[in-house]
């Protein structure tokens, strides 16, 4: 990734969209206060309202996008998703929903991390863009594939020509899960092999959030993906960590447009 400084404020840009207006956002700038300094976007964490709507402005800013327009959706760990056409009238979010896609130019798709993977997708032949939440569970759903296929039968797209990023997030020599969690990843990939890795010691358990959403992501039919593999949980100097500052903490955002 590249990493890109605008003023006081930090994001990171995928190497593979120089063309593509995006940004996976810091927690460097912006206006909070501990413990959510500095540029929280999460609106639910317990942070002042008007520094959680400066800090947006500040990034929407920063990306040179119409805040105004802006779609973005109230995350619940599950795999819906939204087809974007415009942003809810009256309020900041469109529906409760982990996904969002459209193929509108200058509507902007904007979404909330702390240690969940942000997925962002683009298909440079059909002109269409989607981004989505993966935490543990989201990913035992498939949430990776389920939005390329909402892709592919909404707009048409082929999956071999959808690029897709694997943002920064919580890596798999920091992200310790309980046997729930072994279990729904055999469920769900049909192995663990690669995905789940045990301590040599304790045998306690270790999802590789990557590899899985790569995997499920190459199931879907799709060949061009890129992975940050930047650990929010090791680097908590640059993004908010929910597992790492044990949940006393803000969201960094990824926002992206056509």
């Amino acid at each position: 990734m590249k990493r890109v400084l605008s003023g006081a404020i930090v994001y990171y840009q995928f190497l593979m969209w120089s063309d593509l207006t995006h940004g996976i956002f810091t927690r460097k700038g912006g206006v909070s206060r501990p413990p959510w300094s500095g540029l929280n976007l999460g609106g639910t964490v317990g942070d002042d309202p008007a520094a959680v709507r400066r800090n947006h402005e500040l990034i929407y800013e920063a990306l040179g996008v119409e805040g105004q327009r802006v779609c973005s959706v109230w995350q619940v760990h599950g795999t819906d998703i939204v087809v974007a056409t415009a942003p809810a009238k009256g309020r900041s979010w469109i529906s409760k929903a982990d996904a969002l896609v459209t193929d509108r130019p200058g509507l902007p798709l904007m979404m909330r991390f702390a240690d969940c993977v942000p997925i962002l997708f683009h298909d440079p032949v059909k002109k269409v863009i989607g981004m989505a939440h993966a935490g543990w569970r989201g990913t035992v759903k498939g949430m990776a594939s389920k939005t390329v296929q909402t892709m592919v039968t909404t707009y048409g797209c082929d999956p071999e020509t959808i690029q897709a990023c694997i943002g920064p997030s919580i890596g798999p020599e920091r992200y310790q899960v309980g046997e729930e969690v072994v279990e729904a990843v055999q469920a769900y990939f049909g192995t663990t092999d690669d995905l789940i890795r045990r301590d040599p010691v304790d045998k306690t358990a270790y999802f590789d959030l990557w590899t899985a959403n790569r995997v499920d992501l190459e199931r879907a039919g799709v060949r061009q993906i890129e992975i940050a593999e930047i650990c929010t949980a090791t680097h908590t100097d640059e993004f908010f960590s929910h597992r790492a500052e044990k949940g006393r903490t803000g969201r960094f955002g990824a926002v992206m447009v056509l």
